[in-house]
């Protein structure tokens, strides 16, 4: 049975770091890329990042680029997101997903097929 594990949320002070897991289990990874999506309270879903399979590279959303930095090890069958310089609109619920192919289109939800339960992350003083 296909699973997706997210860890590594928590409370963090703006400016600080946190690097997210996501454990996949039942498929094997590198077939298939991983997107990141967070959900803030009384907003809508939003795409963050995506790692591509096959090596087809990383995608960001323009409000984390260079700020966070998308993994993966195929061995250990997880993706990472490691987020710097952290902001108070950074809080919200993270999300990894699984989808077929590469990233092409990886922001819109509906590409996903399998879904973790989220982490929280909240960036506050």
């Amino acid at each position: 049975q296909l699973h997706l594990v997210e860890s590594g949320g928590g409370l963090v002070q703006p400016g600080g770091s946190l690097r997210l897991s996501c454990v996949a289990s039942g498929f094997t990874l590198d077939n298939y890329s991983i997107g990141w999506f967070r959900q803030a309270p009384g907003k809508a879903r939003e795409g963050v990042s995506c790692a591509s399979s096959s090596g087809g590279g990383a995608f960001y959303a323009d409000s984390v680029k260079g700020r966070f930095t998308i993994s993966r090890d195929n061995a250990k069958n997880t993706v990472y997101l490691q987020m710097n310089s952290l902001r108070p609109e950074d809080t919200g619920v993270y999300y990894c997903a699984q989808k077929t192919g590469f990233c092409r289109r990886w922001s819109q939800q509906n590409v996903y097929d399998y879904w973790g339960r989220g982490t929280q992350v909240t960036v506050s003083s």
